[in-house]
């Protein structure tokens, strides 16, 4: 393994490391307006959601790495008080990235990307008509991490009024992330569409699991199952019992396998989720 201490790194070696390592990330697609009401628009991927009460979102316009300046969200928002804060779905991608070219003081670019300024009902920078999730915003706060080149602002902003598109409603009023398509940023020029990366784990605060400490010691030190296979094992409030697993054995004929092949099966029956059977594999 290769260690480092920041300090032995240039700025923008460490930025690359950071980046590429800490992702993927969502983005923000801030609206800002100038002191002069001009529309600003440009993406920034040191963002989350950080409260619901009060509902609060956080993202961070760095300091430019080469030359130490300030990109205009950040001056935007120090004057306005105000952002909108857009979600970046997979249609608008190529859109988005284009926005964050630094163009001019001034310039829109909402018009350079092709995007539709939307009126907003409460602050007055503009929405993103094509964005599924709208956040209108004012900030509370902006906290400044430090005064060099790389330097993150942490803009705290209060959401004061949401919009969702219908179309990516579910029935249960919820909203559907395969319908939402949202994209994330990770290190150089990659991206990652999450609607082709989803699985699904059951919460463990939802059961008692009984913890990877209380597995048998024999498929605690498994040399076939993986870290992932002992978490689904763990993550259950109790085991099969011995009526179910004989009445297993019977029906597979799980007594003609060793040790290492009862493993193998676990693993592959582990690997579309089915935890129950897996558990009588290795329990006959």
């Amino acid at each position: 393994m290769t260690s480092f201490e920041p300090k032995d790194l240039p700025t923008a070696k460490l930025h690359g490391y950071l980046l590429s390592a800490v992702a993927p990330r969502p983005i923000a697609f801030a609206s800002t307006i100038d002191k002069n009401a001009n529309p600003n628009l440009s993406p920034f991927s040191f963002f989350n959601v950080f409260s619901a009460n009060p509902p609060i979102l956080i993202f961070s316009p760095a300091r430019r790495v080469r030359n130490n300046t300030t990109k205009h969200t950040l001056e935007n928002a120090e004057i306005t008080k105000e952002v909108v804060i857009n979600v970046v779905n997979y249609d608008i991608v190529q859109q988005m990235s284009l926005s964050s070219t630094e163009y001019g003081e001034g310039v829109n670019e909402f018009e350079k990307a092709g995007l539709t300024m939307l009126k907003s009902d409460i602050v007055k920078p503009f929405r993103v008509a094509e964005s599924p999730v709208q956040f209108e915003c004012k900030v509370n706060e902006i906290i400044k991490l430090g005064t060099e080149g790389g330097a993150g602002n942490l803009i705290i902003c209060e959401v004061v009024k949401l919009h969702i598109k219908d179309t990516v409603i579910n029935e249960s009023g919820s909203i559907d992330q395969e319908k939402l398509d949202l994209v994330s940023r990770a290190g150089g020029s990659y991206y990652s569409r999450a609607k082709t990366g989803f699985f699904e784990i059951p919460k463990p605060l939802s059961t008692l699991g009984i913890g990877v400490d209380a597995l048998p010691e024999n498929i605690r030190n498994s040399k076939v199952l993986t870290g992932n296979d002992l978490g689904l094992l763990a993550n259950v409030e109790a085991l099969p019992t011995k009526q179910e697993n004989d009445a297993y054995l019977v029906k597979h004929d799980i007594s003609v396998l060793n040790v290492d092949q009862k493993h193998k099966k676990a693993h592959n029956l582990l690997s579309f989720g089915d935890v129950e059977n897996a558990w009588k594999v290795l329990l006959s």
